[in-house]
């Protein structure tokens, strides 16, 4: 006992800078989702390739995100979430020099795959936090930890546009591995290992039956605008996912350390958890993707501000300083009513959010204010989600149960991606002798995503009744489940 006393007591201002640490190394990863989306206009003539070709540059990202983040959460509870957090990190490393030194098109798809593949940095370090942090400071550090997702999305916009305009293109790729071995460092010196660990074999088995599944239905869902969807391709690679999604289901509950395990994900707080994600991930990501188009538009639409790329980008910056701002504001609200009812007031915000976008559509400030809305929401939904997943799974399972969480956020966004770029690719109108997408378009998606916030509300209420824990925590005899404000403590004690 007196040889561990020294030793904690070294490492107790050093855990101060834990938190910061991750939170910027979630921030970095979230910049990488949208950094080449300003380029994405100008990829054909500075690479020489077709404009479908460019359009991997995102796809590739949101793919192997969404197929590594649930796979690495897995191997992060089973070998130390650490360790594959500073691998993660190191391919992030890796995608972003292969981005910086080539201009041909395929190795450009293979770095952005090496980005996207890090996504799994924000659930890892969100279950680093429950891990090691006291109970009193779980609450607010995660909540700031997951907003990073919305936070280095609505800031990597503008920062990319700024660079466009006044640098090389390669130079955000350099800048993006110098923040990436940053963020290694700072790891490598600040933040410890978890002790928590969940024993088994990993499911390699598994592993390829998700990743098929997951490959199949983004692969229809992000290019069925492009491919038609009626067509044999995309029918086809819908049928083959559901197919393969039936096989794996069925494998998983066979097997005894599964990669996703579907029993504790079927159970209702954890099943309406990860369908309001996916809801509030389209309701959010709708945000980001039409400001930006809606204010570059020409005055000849009628509606359009003519407003520039970096104009364009930093409509968004207001929303991710309020998110900024906020993550510990829902940290209070989910420590005080409990993580529902923070869940059902974010998606209510964000629908009010969205009735201000849908009267107050030709003025640049009333639209950032619009924007702004809606981003606040998303700040506190971020944040409670995670709360909402940690008091509903097994200690063991922290890492993977996240990671699930912040796959149906990204399959969210691919789904609205595809809905957005169908409405606004088909309710048009020549303005100015071009086709543009018509107001009433913006005003569609406004109406569509305050639909899917106000869903995510309707999710909300149906979970299980949460209050916030005061005293003892709850533990579930079956799993380990750790409830309560005392959660972080007791598991700790049970490792």
């Amino acid at each position: 006992m007196s040889a561990a006393m020294p030793a904690a007591g070294a490492a107790a201002p050093q855990s101060r800078y834990v938190v910061p640490v991750l939170a910027f190394c979630g921030m970095v990863v979230a910049v990488m989702q949208t950094l080449v989306v300003p380029l994405l206009p100008h990829v054909p003539d500075l690479t020489g390739a077709s404009p479908g070709a460019a359009g991997w540059l995102v796809t590739v990202t949101l793919l192997t995100g969404a197929v590594f983040t649930p796979v690495l959460g897995r191997v992060g509870d089973m070998y130390g979430k650490r360790r594959v957090l500073l691998a993660s990190l190191g391919v992030l490393t890796l995608g972003s020099v292969l981005c910086a030194v080539s201009s041909d098109i395929g190795v450009l798809i293979t770095g952005r795959a090496l980005q996207g593949a890090a996504l799994a940095v924000i659930p890892l370090g969100i279950s680093i936090i429950r891990d090691e942090l006291p109970a009193d400071r779980v609450l607010p550090s995660i909540a700031l930890m997951s907003s990073t997702l919305g936070i280095g999305a609505a800031i990597g916009l503008p920062v990319a546009a700024l660079v466009m305009e006044n640098f090389d293109w390669h130079t955000m790729f350099w800048a993006s591995a110098a923040l990436g071995l940053l963020d290694l460092l700072l790891v490598l010196r600040i933040v410890p290992e978890s002790p928590v660990r969940s024993p088994g074999r990993f499911d390699l088995p598994g592993t390829l039956g998700l990743t098929g599944c997951l490959v199949g239905l983004l692969l229809a869902v992000t290019r069925g605008a492009d491919w038609g969807w009626t067509s044999g391709r995309t029918l086809g690679l819908l049928g083959a996912s559901v197919v393969v999604g039936l096989l794996w289901g069925r494998f998983e509950l066979r097997t005894r350390s599964p990669i996703v395990d579907l029993r504790v994900s079927a159970r209702p707080a954890v099943l309406l958890t990860n369908l309001a994600a996916l809801l509030v991930g389209f309701a959010f990501y709708a945000n980001s993707l039409v400001t930006g188009q809606m204010v570059q538009e020409p005055t000849s639409t009628g509606y359009g501000l003519g407003a520039s790329i970096v104009v364009s980008g930093l409509c968004l910056l207001p929303g991710g300083l309020a998110m900024v701002a906020l993550s510990p504001v829902s940290a209070r609200i989910s420590a005080a009513y409990g993580p529902r009812t923070a869940l059902a007031l974010a998606a209510a915000v964000m629908a009010v959010g969205y009735v201000v976008r849908f009267f107050t559509s030709h003025s640049l400030w009333l639209i950032v204010a619009g924007a702004t809305v809606v981003s606040s929401g998303t700040a506190i939904a971020y944040s409670a989600l995670p709360a909402l997943v940690m008091r509903a799974v097994p200690v063991s399972e922290t890492a993977a149960a996240n990671g699930l969480n912040t796959l149906m956020r990204s399959v969210g966004q691919a789904c609205c991606s595809a809905v957005v770029a169908t409405v606004l690719a088909h309710v048009t109108f020549v303005a100015g002798g071009r086709t543009a997408p018509t107001l009433h378009a913006y005003l569609l998606v406004f109406l569509i995503a305050g639909g899917t916030a106000l869903a995510a509300l309707v999710a909300a209420a149906f979970l299980p009744s949460d209050r916030p824990g005061r005293g003892a925590p709850r533990r579930s005899a079956k799993d380990g489940t750790v409830t309560g404000s005392a959660s972080v403590t007791a598991a700790r004690e049970s490792a």
